[in-house]
């Protein structure tokens, strides 16, 4: 009887040391990660933004290269 009011005790000691740590510790942690993700996100979103802005110049200026391009074909032909 003691031994197993014994293991009794050890087991409820060691799941309230569980419990209390993934509330205080690891509860916490996650969400600081989860909120550098979020902003990790933003700051995604925002270089992709100023990527397309970007291309869209490129493409711009080789539109324009083009039309150029042409215009000097007819012209000498």
């Amino acid at each position: 009887m003691p031994i197993a009011r014994r293991f009794s005790i050890t087991n409820f000691g060691i799941a309230t040391s569980a419990l209390l740590f993934q509330v205080f510790v690891l509860y916490p942690w996650h969400k600081q990660l989860d909120d550098d993700f979020a902003e990790l996100k933003k700051e995604h979103v925002e270089v992709l933004k100023r990527g397309e802005d970007a291309m869209s110049e490129i493409r711009e200026a080789l539109r324009k290269m083009e039309e150029e391009k042409r215009r000097r074909v007819w012209f000498w032909q």
